[in-house]
């Protein structure tokens, strides 16, 4: 689940952390009157589950109270990678002498979370990982004692010289890591971690994403969830219990078990394709999640042939192809599809299906071939 940015500045301001005063507004209106109450510059900042806010437009420096009103005119409504925006920060405009980027992050090799450092603050950290890894520093967090203090102040001494600023980026680092804990966090960073000029250390921006199984034992955090901000689809799938995850290919899968889901998206690129989504209906024999599966894929416009594949245990092979049919029966598909059934009533779904005018297979790797071959004759 991931945070606003306002959202993520109030946990990190609540461990402690410098974070400068900050208001949403959903209207220029307001976004008028929180920057008279702020005086001076003040930035607008979109407020939506998306990186790239800058570049499309939709953090803006307002130098009055009425310019702020002229930008979140334009911010307000505007899509930002198929979101829209409904709702801005307004902060004061900083003076900022450097950047830096700090952030924690789980690493599942190590099965540790890690603190990340950087020097090269206010990018994106995976361009400064591809282009110069070099200066990204790290240090491998022992959760039995948390972020110890020599770490920290070692990884300070990677951004800055002043004593000062060391003490202040360490201490916001320990800061951080336990704002990463009460949260139940996956990644907590601050990009940029800057510095004034008169030698203050502040967090001028945050990000936060909350591991999903968590929300259940922090019902403060759950209560966060914006799903006006968040794909519908993803919401809708979420809703009948499916994980649902769109991705940058053209071949819709639908699979019953993470594993499995993970080994045919694996299979598909070993075959030349690209899967446009993650979805797994888990082991419940629903029809009904079925049918919002397909819902979900079809209405996909990149999604050029649909996978099935599933292996029956608790789920069951004809619940599937129930599902598949009524889905179907109404509405014609416009995609090829592909079904592979195995397992549980996996003759009773056979015949289901081909009564219905469907062919069944039972080898995965044919099934993965043909949709990667529809998907690719039908681009």
């Amino acid at each position: 689940m991931n945070l606003h940015e306002y959202q993520a500045r109030a946990l990190l301001k609540a461990a402690g952390i410098p974070v400068p005063d900050g208001d949403v507004a959903t209207s220029p209106e307001e976004v008028e009157g929180v920057a008279k109450r702020m005086g001076g510059a003040v930035v607008v900042k979109a407020q939506v589950h998306a990186g790239g806010r800058g570049k499309a437009g939709g953090v803006k420096l307002a130098k009055s109270a009425g310019e702020a009103r002229v930008h979140a005119d334009k911010i307000l409504g505007m899509q930002i990678k198929g979101l829209i925006v409904d709702k801005v920060l307004v902060v004061p405009a900083a003076e900022i002498a450097s950047e830096s980027y700090v952030g924690v992050i789980v690493d599942r090799a190590s099965q540790r979370p890690v603190m990340m450092v950087s020097p090269a603050g206010g990018v994106d950290i995976e361009e400064v990982a591809a282009k110069t890894p070099e200066r990204i520093f790290q240090a491998s967090i022992d959760p039995r004692y948390g972020l110890l203090p020599h770490q920290a102040t070692s990884l300070a001494f990677q951004l800055y010289r002043e004593p000062q600023q060391v003490r202040q980026a360490a201490t916001i680092m320990r800061q951080l890591y336990q704002a990463f804990l009460d949260a139940g966090a996956s990644l907590a960073e601050i990009n940029p971690l800057i510095t004034t000029p008169d030698g203050s250390v502040v967090a001028l921006d945050a990000k936060i994403v909350i591991d999903d199984n968590e929300l259940e034992r922090r019902e403060d955090i759950a209560r966060l969830r914006d799903p006006a901000a968040e794909d519908p689809a993803e919401v809708e799938a979420r809703e009948v219990g499916l994980s649902y995850i769109k991705l940058d290919g053209n071949v819709g899968c639908c699979v019953n078990g993470a594993g499995l889901a993970m080994a045919t998206m694996d299979l598909v690129k070993y075959y030349g394709g690209e899967p446009a989504n993650f979805l797994d209906i888990g082991g419940s024999s629903n029809p009904h999640k079925v049918i919002t599966a397909l819902n979900i894929i079809t209405r996909d416009p990149s999604v050029k042939s649909i996978l099935f594949n599933i292996f029956g245990g608790i789920t069951r092979c004809d619940d599937v192809a129930n599902g598949i049919v009524t889905a179907t029966a109404n509405t014609k598909l416009e995609r090829p599809i592909v079904i592979r059934l195995t397992g549980t009533n996996e003759s009773i779904a056979v015949d289901i299906l081909k009564k219905a005018g469907f062919e069944a297979l039972t080898d995965m790797d044919e099934a993965v071939q043909q949709a990667v071959k529809q998907a690719r004759e039908a681009a």
